[in-house]
C-alpha cells in the first residue's frame, strides 16, 4: 500500500450519527476554503440527501489516493462508501444504523493507520443508541483507544488561548474519586505533557492541575485526594522536569492571572473544566484525543437531533477541528 505523502494532505472525516447534524457539518465543510483534502467515510446517499435538504450543491467522487484532485474545490467531497443499514430520518434515531457508525470509525482509523490519511476528524455520535444496539460504548475517546491499542488516552478540548484536559472522562461523578489513583494520574500527565511537546510543539509546557475537592481539599478538611494522590504525583513529575502548578482550587484556576503562560489545565473530571471552556468558546472549540498513535480531533458538541437537516446548524467547530487536525498532522 502506498505510504502517506504530506503533499497529498488527506484527512479522514466521519459524520457520526446519521440522524444528527454530522452529515450537515460535512456538507457545509465541503464549501469551505480548505488546503487539506477531506475524505468522508460515509454513505454517499446520506450525504447527497442532506445536501439536498440544505439546498447546497455537492459533488461526490470515490476516494482514489493515486489520482487525487490537485486542490479542494468548494462543494466537492471524496468518499469511502460505507452503506447505511436503514435509510436515515433526520432527527430520528434508528438502532439499526449503530453498526454503520462504528464501521465508519473503524474504516477511518484504518485509513490513518495504513498511511492513507494524516488525521481523523469525527462528527458527533449518539452513545445511547449504540448502547441500545447491544454494543457497550462510552464515547469516541475510549473506542478509538481500543481500536488503536493505546494504553492511556487523554481527552482535551481547546480554543484559542485555553486548553482543558481531563484526568477522567465519561464517568458517573460517584466513581471519579476511586478512579484517581496515583498510577492513573501519572499516566495522564505524562501523555498530556508528551503530546503538548510532540503535537503542539511546546518546548516546556506549564500545566495547571486542579484539585478534586472544593478549595483543593482545604488541607484535608474537605477531602484527602489532594494530599494522598495529587500532590505526590506532581512532586514526582516535577523531579522529572515537568512544569506543574497545583493542586489548585478549580474555582480560581481559570482566572486570567493563573492562565497567563499556561499551556493547559488538567481537571479531575468532565464537568470541572469543560463548562468554563465551552462558555468561552462553544461552537469553535475542538476536542483532541491525546495519546493515540494517530491525530484525532472532533467537534465540541453532540448530535443536535432537532437541528439535523434544518439549515440552522453552525459548523464553526467542524471547521476548527479540521484546521487543528491539519496543523497537528503536519
Amino acid at each position: 500500500m502506498m505510504a502517506f505523502s504530506a503533499t497529498s494532505r488527506f484527512i479522514a472525516l466521519t459524520p457520526g450519527e446519521p440522524a444528527g447534524v454530522g452529515p450537515d457539518l460535512c456538507v457545509r465543510l465541503a464549501h469551505e476554503n480548505l488546503s487539506a483534502l477531506p475524505v468522508v467515510v460515509a454513505d454517499p446517499g446520506l450525504l447527497e440527501r442532506r445536501a439536498a435538504l440544505l439546498g447546497l450543491p455537492l459533488r461526490l467522487q470515490a476516494f482514489d489516493p493515486e489520482d487525487p484532485p490537485l486542490s479542494h474545490q468548494a462543494g466537492d467531497l471524496m468518499v469511502v462508501p460505507i452503506l447505511l443499514s436503514a435509510r436515515e430520518r433526520p432527527g430520528h434515531l434508528d438502532v439499526e444504523n449503530a453498526p454503520y457508525v462504528l464501521e465508519a470509525l473503524r474504516t477511518a482509523v484504518t485509513l490513518c493507520q495504513d498511511g492513507w490519511a494524516g488525521a481523523l476528524v469525527t462528527g458527533p455520535v449518539h452513545k445511547g443508541i449504540i448502547n441500545d444496539a447491544g454494543v457497550p460504548f462510552s464515547g469516541h475517546t475510549e473506542f478509538l483507544a481500543e481500536l488503536t491499542g493505546a494504553e492511556v488516552v487523554v481527552m482535551m478540548l481547546a480554543i484559542p488561548g485555553l486548553r482543558v484536559a481531563l484526568a477522567t472522562t465519561h464517568l458517573p461523578l460517584s466513581r471519579v474519586a476511586a478512579e484517581l489513583s496515583c498510577d492513573r494520574l501519572l499516566a495522564v500527565l505524562r501523555v498530556l505533557h508528551h503530546d503538548l511537546v510532540r503535537r503542539f510543539r511546546l518546548l516546556r509546557p506549564r500545566i495547571l492541575v486542579c484539585g478534586l475537592n472544593p478549595h483543593a481539599g482545604e488541607g484535608g478538611h474537605l477531602g484527602r485526594e489532594e494530599i494522598e494522590v495529587i500532590e505526590p504525583v506532581l512532586n514526582l513529575l516535577r523531579a522529572e522536569g515537568m512544569d506543574l502548578v497545583g493542586p489548585l482550587p478549580a474555582d480560581t484556576a481559570f482566572t486570567p492571572e493563573r492562565l497567563a503562560g499556561a499551556a493547559a489545565v488538567l481537571t479531575m473530571y468532565h464537568d470541572q473544566g469543560l463548562p468554563v471552556l465551552k462558555h468561552l468558546g462553544f461552537g469553535r472549540a475542538v476536542n483532541v484525543t491525546l495519546g493515540l498513535p494517530i491525530v484525532r480531533t472532533s467537534v465540541d458538541h453532540g448530535t443536535a437531533l432537532d437541528l439535523a437537516g434544518s439549515g440552522r446548524v453552525h459548523h464553526g467547530s467542524m471547521v476548527a477541528a479540521f484546521a487543528l487536525a491539519q496543523e497537528l498532522a503536519w
